[in-house]
């Protein structure tokens, strides 16, 4: 098994792509370096906002596009940056 610290919202980009990606602290908005990092066809599972929360299904079409569907309202702790 393998873990890595740091900034969640810059994701893993030595280890990409992915099939799928599941974020379990919420960020202000879903961040463009975990949507480059999945793979054509990849699911990426988030909670998103600060004080309202919704947990997010993104999913990467084959031709690179995606759609993002808010599933059910949740509270997570904030996702961290580092500084």
């Amino acid at each position: 098994m393998t873990t890595r610290i740091g900034d969640g919202y810059q994701g893993w980009p030595e280890h990409a792509p992915f099939d799928g990606i599941i974020v379990t602290a919420a960020p202000d908005h879903i961040p463009p370096a975990l949507i480059e990092q999945l793979k054509p066809g990849g699911r990426l599972v988030i909670p998103v906002g600060e004080l309202v929360q919704d947990l997010m299904v993104v999913e990467k079409k084959p031709d690179g596009t995606t759609t993002s569907t808010a599933v059910v309202p949740v509270r997570f702790v904030p996702l961290t940056r580092e500084r």
